[in-house]
């Protein structure tokens, strides 16, 4: 048991460095015009999700890794510290992980489907997912909090959910044309996948996850929108 928990600290100090190393690549070694933003050399990386390479199918993976500016990866490593520790702190590391690699992939997978021009960079899909597994934390365990402190937290998590999916919302629509749009869609569909999946993971921490029949009503839902996205991007989308 101690080796299993001591092999998912590992990996979860990985991934924040992983992010960290990436960044730092592309920010330092890589030729920019300008570091702070990154909007050219990002796009020719090769973990970059790009619309016309989506037969490289670790980009629905991999572009967590990448982010976009200075901006970009603090938010992203800030939210992930703040809403991940605590969900650790309560649930197993292995659960909080399968929740952010759910909305990872929904998120990509969401943005093929509703924003299937433009590429995709960052970890919003996994970071939405956390917080979609924390309101979901706090509502199934509001009973057991103290009444005050609980409305904090969904009125804390509501506050910043707004206030990304505003700036999310502008910076898709409204930026100027030489800008860097944001796809939007991958913030939500990673807030649906935290949601759906969170609700079942951290609702029965404390009794065998597999025997609960809602751990596969969600799985098996998820699985029925991954066929969907897969479907729809071999035979469907604009972008062939």
């Amino acid at each position: 048991m101690a080796t299993s928990q001591w092999s998912m600290k590992t990996l979860i100090k990985m991934k924040y460095i992983g992010q960290l190393a990436v960044f730092i690549y592309y920010a330092v070694w890589k030729p920019q015009k300008q570091w702070i933003t990154l909007d050219t050399g990002i796009l020719e990386s090769p973990l970059t999700y790009c619309p016309e390479k989506r037969e490289e199918a670790w980009r629905f993976i991999s572009y967590m890794l990448v982010h976009a500016g200075v901006q970009h990866i603090v938010g992203n490593l800030f939210m992930q510290i703040v809403l991940g520790i605590p969900l650790e702190m309560v649930h197993k590391g292995l659960r909080v992980g399968l929740v952010y690699l759910a909305g990872v992939l929904a998120g990509s997978l969401a943005s093929s489907i509703f924003d299937p021009l433009k590429s995709l960079v960052g970890a919003s899909g996994g970071v939405y997912a956390l917080m979609g597994g924390y309101f979901m934390n706090v509502i199934v365990n509001f009973r057991e909090m103290i009444p005050a402190f609980g409305i904090v937290r969904l009125l804390v998590i509501i506050l910043i959910v707004a206030s990304d999916m505003g700036f999310a919302l502008y910076r898709r629509f409204f930026v100027p044309a030489n800008g860097s749009p944001v796809s939007f869609a991958a913030h939500i569909a990673g807030g649906f996948a935290g949601m759906s999946i969170g609700y079942t993971v951290f609702s029965c921490f404390d009794k065998t996850l597999l025997k609960d029949p809602r751990f596969w009503i969600a799985i098996a839902a998820y699985v029925a929108c991954l066929l969907f996205a897969v479907f729809f991007n071999i035979f469907l989308s604009p972008a062939n």
